[in-house]
């Protein structure tokens, strides 16, 4: 597999809708697991969950959404979820800027 720098990526905001019951349960730690290879990866910039809501927000670099949906098909909930898949046309925050300078 090529390494993610080598390829032009883009970025999706994907948003999951899902309903927990004692199924789903038993099977996040397996996703969790699976999840954190992917942010190793760098594959998965963020990774949020409402518990409230029952949202989960992801923010995913990947060719397109046909690559995006193939890595969501791979976790152990894929069956409990229902997505949105939103291309980013503009991505910016904190830890994408220069440190501040601080002068001694």
């Amino acid at each position: 597999m090529e390494n993610l720098n080598e390829k032009q990526l883009n970025k999706y905001q994907v948003t999951i809708h899902f309903n927990m019951d004692d199924d789903f349960m038993s099977v996040v730690p397996a996703h969790r697991i699976y999840i954190n290879d992917l942010i190793t990866k760098g594959i998965i910039d963020y990774y949020s969950v409402s518990m409230e809501t029952q949202r989960c927000w992801i923010t995913i670099n990947a060719l397109d959404k046909k690559e995006v949906t193939e890595y969501l098909e791979q976790s152990p909930l894929f069956k409990y979820w229902s997505i949105e898949i939103d291309e980013l046309f503009v991505y910016d925050g904190q830890t994408y800027r220069l440190p501040a300078v601080q002068l001694n």
